[in-house]
C-alpha cells in the first residue's frame, strides 16, 4: 500500500510514522508514506496556498490551485483507489471503513487547514471524506495520523499476530471483553476462574457474554 499525505505542515506527522508499529510496517515494505508539502505547489513567489474567501467571512481558505496540481501530478504517475479528504463535514470513520480502506493499493489523503479547502478540490477530485469525531481541529494531519494508524494495523504482516487486529473492539460490533495477566490475584482482585480453566470453549463463551453485557452498559447503539 502506498499512502500520499498532502498537508501544509507535514513535520507535524513525522513522529508517528517513525515510531512502533508504522515504522516497522514501512521497513517491512507492506506500506509507504510519502509526505506532499502543498507549498511546493504554491501559485506565486512567495508560496500562496490559501486567500480570502469570497463572499467574506472570517478565516483564509486553502486554494484550488495548489491542489489540484499536486493531486493532479500524482494521479500522473499511478492509480489511487481513493482521495480522501479529513474534515468534521464528512462520514465518521469507524472499524468497517478502516477495514475497507486496508485492502486498497493506493491513497491519497488531504488535510485540510484555516477554514477548510476550495469546494472546487471536492468537486474535482475528492472520493471520500472522512471525520475522527464531532469537534474540529487546527488541521486534518492528526486526523490524518489516526486514519493511517486504523488502516496500517490491518494489512497482513504488520502485526506479530494476525489474529489480534481480528478481536480489536467494533471488529463484530461489539466491545472487546476484559483482559487479565500475571498474577492471579492483586489486592483482593481475582482473575476469573473461567481464565484459568484451559476450557477453550468455555473461554470463548465468557469472552462473548462479556463482550455483549459491555456493549450494552457502555455502547448499546451497537447493537
Amino acid at each position: 500500500m502506498r499512502i500520499d499525505i498532502i498537508s501544509v505542515l507535514p513535520e507535524l506527522m513525522e513522529s508517528p510514522f517513525q515510531t512502533s508499529i508504522l515504522r516497522r510496517a514501512m521497513e517491512k515494505g507492506l506500506v509507504e508514506v510519502h509526505f506532499q508539502h502543498l507549498r511546493e505547489w504554491a501559485i506565486n513567489k512567495h508560496r500562496q496556498i490559501d486567500d480570502e474567501p469570497y463572499g467574506g467571512g472570517a478565516g483564509m481558505v486553502m486554494m484550488v490551485e495548489p491542489l489540484d496540481k499536486c493531486i493532479s501530478q500524482l494521479k500522473s504517475e499511478r492509480s489511487y483507489d481513493e482521495v480522501i479528504y479529513l474534515t468534521p463535514d464528512g462520514v465518521t470513520l469507524n472499524q468497517k471503513i478502516a477495514n475497507s480502506l486496508s485492502i486498497k493499493n493506493n491513497l491519497i489523503f488531504i488535510c485540510g487547514h484555516y477554514k477548510g479547502i476550495d469546494q472546487r478540490v471536492r468537486d474535482l477530485h475528492v472520493t471520500k471524506e472522512i471525520s475522527i469525531g464531532d469537534y474540529v481541529l487546527t488541521g486534518g494531519e492528526l486526523a490524518a495520523c489516526v486514519l493511517a494508524d486504523s488502516i496500517i494495523r490491518l494489512i497482513p504482516g504488520v502485526l506479530n499476530d494476525e489474529q489480534s487486529a481480528l478481536t480489536d473492539s467494533f471488529q463484530d460490533d461489539l466491545l472487546s471483553p476484559p483482559i487479565y495477566t500475571r498474577p492471579e490475584n492483586y489486592k483482593g482482585l481475582e482473575v476469573p476462574k473461567v481464565l484459568l480453566s484451559g476450557n477453550f470453549k468455555q473461554i470463548e463463551e465468557w469472552r462473548h457474554e462479556e463482550a455483549v453485557r459491555i456493549t450494552k452498559e457502555k455502547r448499546p447503539d451497537l447493537l
